[in-house]
């Protein structure tokens, strides 16, 4: 059950998006630019806060509530959705790996919106291989050099702060121990921010690409006690983001069913509104079910990940409900939004209407911090694990042994 204080946030984040993002949503979409008015929104409301720890200016209200944020956002406009989101993401690096006076240092200007932040991981060749990174972390005196390029980096150029991975042991290259993590700040000498990428949906949010040209960075910059961290930085960080990415799509998901069925109320065909047509009625019912289901896991997996981070042992079951989550949200998303669309007819595939827009900025959830591809391999795997938990069931099932003639057995030798 949701809390008083969830509800709370819930009501402030459902304000932001119904007085500033919503009637926004269409002219930041079309000029693909930056909503700085709903970040001072965000800013002022204490919404930044909501996932930053108490001790360094935030709420400390955890995943799920990140969540709630996220979806109330995105229910009004996908990309402000992620453009919330993502400085989640570039800063649980600090949260989950940094050091205390390097959480005292950064976190506090994130939680009151004075400094945004992004997360640096993927590249040209290093996607969801996250450890086949070829940017270079080199250490020179008390400096670590970085030479590389990242990829799809979500605030890229508004960002302040950048949590970059790459590779601090070359000898151990495509192994998680090669693998480092560094803050780098905007302006930093020999740090570029490059091409900015002209995308089917979350237009209002930017993605770059990132150069480091003999970048150097104080080796206090680097996130943890010692180098070869930042493989199990990043795969936990994934872990705590990806429900955040699932109430991204949840939210498109909300959003565009609303507008479906608020025009298959209006819309009249043969006589009367096709709402009462069962194949739309159908559709409907189906497509409220399937966001329901969806919201019941995002916010299990979500509250999973906040019991994991007080009960380690609770980490393995987090992984994979994250990845549940994110894999049924996210595809439930994309159906839901194109049945939106398919719903309003001609009006539907019109740039004039909001609904088509769901559709593309739902694509995106299926595809970033992990495609769905990669989260049915991490539930498949969970799932081959457990399987060996249920030896107890094998006297009813068919029996996989089977005697072979000594002669064969010899011959196969």
């Amino acid at each position: 059950m949701l809390d008083k204080i969830n509800f709370e946030i819930k009501e402030r984040a459902r304000a932001v998006a119904e007085e500033v993002v919503r009637p926004l949503a269409s002219e930041h979409d079309k000029k693909q630019e930056y909503p700085w008015k709903v970040k001072e929104a965000l800013a002022e409301s204490g919404l930044l806060k909501t996932w930053i720890p108490k001790e360094y200016g935030g709420d400390g209200l955890g995943s799920v509530n990140l969540c709630l944020v996220v979806e109330e956002l995105s229910r009004a406009c996908g990309g402000v959705g992620v453009m919330f989101a993502v400085n989640a993401l570039g800063s649980y690096p600090i949260i989950l790996g940094g050091r205390q006076d390097q959480k005292e240092k950064w976190l506090p200007k994130i939680a009151n919106g004075e400094k945004l932040i992004s997360f640096a991981l993927s590249e040209k060749l290093a996607g969801s291989n996250a450890s086949d990174l070829k940017t270079l972390i080199s250490k020179k005196g008390e400096e670590y050099i970085i030479n590389g390029d990242k990829k799809w980096n979500t605030n890229g150029g508004v960002a302040h702060y950048y949590s970059v991975f790459g590779v601090t042991n070359p000898n151990q290259v495509g192994k998680p121990s090669a693998i480092s993590a560094v803050i780098v700040e905007k302006g930093t000498d020999g740090f570029e921010i490059g091409k900015e990428e002209d995308k089917m949906g979350i237009r209002c949010v930017p993605v770059r690409e990132l150069y480091f040209r003999n970048c150097s960075v104080p080796e206090w910059n680097l996130l943890g006690e010692s180098e070869g961290k930042g493989f199990k930085i990043a795969m936990e960080t994934l872990d705590h983001a990806r429900p955040g990415v699932a109430a991204q799509a949840l939210g498109c998901a909300q959003g565009a069913f609303e507008y479906a069925s608020r025009f298959a109320s209006r819309r009249r065909q043969f006589g009367q509104p096709i709402q009462n047509h069962q194949a739309i009625g159908f559709l409907l019912a189906d497509m409220s079910t399937r966001i329901e289901a969806a919201r019941q896991l995002v916010y299990e997996s979500a509250r999973m990940i906040d019991a994991a981070d007080k009960d380690p042992s609770l980490k393995a079951k987090a992984n994979k409900m994250a990845a549940q989550g994110k894999l049924f949200a996210t595809d439930t998303a994309m159906w839901v939004t194109t049945e939106a669309v398919q719903i309003f007819g001609g009006y539907g595939f019109m740039k004039d209407y909001p609904v088509e827009k769901y559709m593309r900025d739902a694509k995106i959830t299926q595809i970033y911090e992990g495609t769905n591809q990669i989260q049915r391999l991490v539930v498949s795997r969970h799932v081959a694990r457990e399987a060996t938990s249920l030896k107890f069931l094998d006297q009813f099932i068919p029996s996989i042994d089977q005697w072979i003639p000594d002669e064969l057995l010899k011959e196969g030798s």
